[in-house]
């Protein structure tokens, strides 16, 4: 696959599975031999774990949840994103009680790809950032 081809099945991710919570679009990109090498310690490196991320943390807090891709590189079988997910804070998170709060989570993603499908994930996500909107 091209650089090109890669940063659309990553902007598709983006839109169709952060945004919109489509399983079909996450089950055709990702691979099923999929790491997460960022994954939280205790929790799945595989498919399952960003799934839960997603579907039972982070978008029932969050569940307006818009991604901006403010960079995008790519090189080889890797792309980089910066982006912001903007979203507000509509259920419990982390023991936090809904705020009704605009909040703005900065991550940036490294995205190992294979043959158009994800294989590998390494990210950073400004938890601390967040959780200072919600709690201030």
């Amino acid at each position: 696959m091209s650089t090109e081809q890669n940063k659309t099945i990553v902007r598709r991710f983006n839109k169709e599975f952060i945004e919109g919570g489509n399983m079909d679009s996450f089950n055709e990109i990702f691979a099923d031999d999929f790491i997460n090498h960022t994954a939280p310690s205790g929790s799945p490196k595989n498919r399952d774990g960003v799934i839960y991320f997603f579907n039972h943390l982070l978008k029932p807090a969050f569940p307006d949840l818009k991604v901006q891709i403010h960079d995008m590189l790519a090189e080889g079988d890797k792309v980089t994103t910066r982006k912001s997910f903007h979203a507000t804070h509509r259920g419990e998170f982390f023991g936090i009680l809904p705020t009704g709060k605009s909040v703005v989570m900065e991550v940036i993603d490294i995205i190992e790809l294979r043959n158009g499908k994800y294989i590998g994930h390494w990210g950073i996500f400004d938890l601390h950032g967040l959780m200072t909107q919600l709690t201030t």
